[in-house]
């Protein structure tokens, strides 16, 4: 027997009016108005991000020259590859997820092709299993990509504090969303999928359909990386950059 869903949003309930709607509304916690106003699902025992999506949508703009960029790369072949270009603006500590790109069964070198046309030389941040070897050639995976053209860091992607935790890369990325410091392109309705979906069962991370939002995690824990386009060479070995200052949030 098969099954399926039906979405189904406030506007196809008729007989709400305005008023009742704007008064449902007030009396709902803001992490769960999608899933009542819009149908979306609340799976396992919360979502990783309760937050509600107008507060990290935007609409997409022409990226300042001055801003720093780097992409995050999460590999992979059963599940899809995921890879996310990000933008910030360090006056205002705002990061921006301007690109994504995701595909499953394709090969190093249309990955590659797929980010390229991002921007010139802009880094690439990638987890530790990058270190891994291609069982058909015995060459590592982060390699690949750099013979392939992108600007792949040399270490893969830690904490400028040390380690590769991911619930510590988690809470960076909530807490930037909670104050209005990460902010994503509209039109990228893959990661927004994502987003929406993401998970906890049992207090754990569910690891199903997460490729974007592992990406994402990877460019921010290594923003200090970041640079805005260069003209030359990046230095992949540079010294980690101090925070940046005059932040528009404090604590």
């Amino acid at each position: 027997m098969s099954r399926f869903c039906i979405q189904a949003t406030w506007d196809d309930v008729p007989h709400l009016t305005q008023q009742q709607k704007d008064e449902l509304w007030a009396a709902i916690p803001a992490h769960m108005r999608d899933a009542r106003t819009k149908g979306i699902p609340v799976l396992g025992s919360g979502r990783v991000f309760p937050i509600a999506e107008e507060l990290i949508l935007c609409d997409a703009m022409p990226i300042p020259k001055h801003w720093a960029r780097i992409n995050g790369l999460d590999f992979g072949w059963d599940h899809p590859f995921g890879a996310v270009s990000i933008a910030w603006d360090r006056d205002a500590d705002v990061i921006y997820v301007v690109n994504t790109y995701r595909a499953r069964e394709e090969s190093s070198v249309i990955h590659a092709a797929a980010i390229r046309p991002w921007g010139k030389k802009i880094p690439c941040a990638w987890p530790h299993d990058g270190f891994q070897h291609d069982k058909g050639s015995g060459q590592q995976l982060a390699e690949q990509y750099r013979d392939h053209g992108l600007e792949m860091l040399d270490e893969h992607a830690t904490h400028e504090q040390g380690g590769n935790g991911v619930e510590a890369g988690i809470m960076e990325m909530l807490e930037r969303m909670q104050t209005g410091r990460l902010k994503v392109f509209r039109h990228l309705e893959d990661w927004m999928s994502e987003f929406r979906l993401y998970h906890r069962k049992d207090g754990k991370i569910v690891k199903e359909r997460d490729d974007l939002m592992s990406a994402t995690r990877y460019a921010i824990m290594m923003k200090r990386f970041a640079s805005p386009e260069p003209t030359g060479p990046i230095d992949r070995h540079r010294a980690v950059r101090d925070r940046p200052r005059g932040s528009a949030w404090t604590a």
